[in-house]
């Protein structure tokens, strides 16, 4: 059984669809044929592409398909489409229209979209791995452990909430970003897996090119840094680079 992660998809589907047919978890259009490996989605399927609702979609059946071995993280871009449709004309608005947002993602969501992006998880173990979207430690204001963090998230993106400060709050959290590519980086890293374990972070978000100083379009693959703690995966699609489809072991 392997491990597979992929972030940052950000409406582009058949690229979507055609790494993980690469990686031989899909077949056609959307049937999984990964047996028991894992699949790990690490947020941000919307916004910036052509098709975001397609990319829901996809993740979606896949789920159904195969409860135990295909899931999702929320990413700021998940978090910044529950804003807008909930409060159009606050600030998340504008960062909305800045930040990508397309109003034929919009205006697919239907109430069941929306329901299970305030379902999603924020962190997740996965064996040795600690996988979240942001590189940030902004998770830990939420908690101690992977599980105190993910059920205050839950809590403060209920269905029934009219709290849009709540809600900006996550999407803040979530956008922040770099925490692990400073000089103290290593350090960061590691007060982070002691407090929610695992020996290795994972994440998507911050685009390969801005780590290490290249345009994306020269990104081939992932990259660890801080020491070996930390594995970016983000090639920066959206940016002209790949959608990395990785198998972590």
């Amino acid at each position: 059984m392997s491990l597979f992660v992929v972030s940052d998809v950000h409406g582009y589907v058949e690229d979507l669809r055609d790494g993980l047919g690469g990686a031989g978890l899909v077949e056609g259009e959307s049937t999984w044929v990964g047996g028991d490996h894992q699949l790990w989605v690490l947020g941000d399927l919307l916004d910036r592409g052509p098709d975001g609702i397609g990319s829901i979609d996809l993740v979606r059946s896949l789920q159904q398909q195969a409860p135990d071995n295909v899931h999702m993280l929320m990413g700021n871009h998940e978090a910044l489409a529950l804003g807008y449709k909930q409060f159009p004309e606050t600030r998340f608005g504008e960062l909305w229209a800045l930040n990508g947002g397309l109003e034929s993602d919009q205006k697919g969501l239907s109430e069941d979209h929306l329901a299970w992006m305030r379902s999603l998880p924020v962190l997740a173990r996965a064996g040795d791995f600690l996988l979240m979207h942001s590189d940030a430690t902004d998770y830990l204001e939420w908690g101690s452990s992977v599980e105190e963090v993910n059920e205050s998230v839950t809590s403060l993106l209920a269905d029934d909430t009219d709290d849009a400060a709540a809600l900006w709050g996550v999407f803040a959290s979530l956008t922040n970003r770099f925490d692990f590519a400073g000089q103290d980086g290593s350090r960061v890293a590691q007060d982070m897996l002691r407090m929610l374990g695992g020996s290795t972070i994972v994440h998507g978000h911050s685009i390969i090119g801005s780590l290490v100083g290249k345009p994306s379009e020269e990104v081939e693959g992932p990259i660890s840094y801080a020491d070996g703690l930390v594995i970016a995966i983000d090639g920066g699609r959206y940016d002209g680079g790949p959608l990395l489809v990785v198998e972590l072991g």
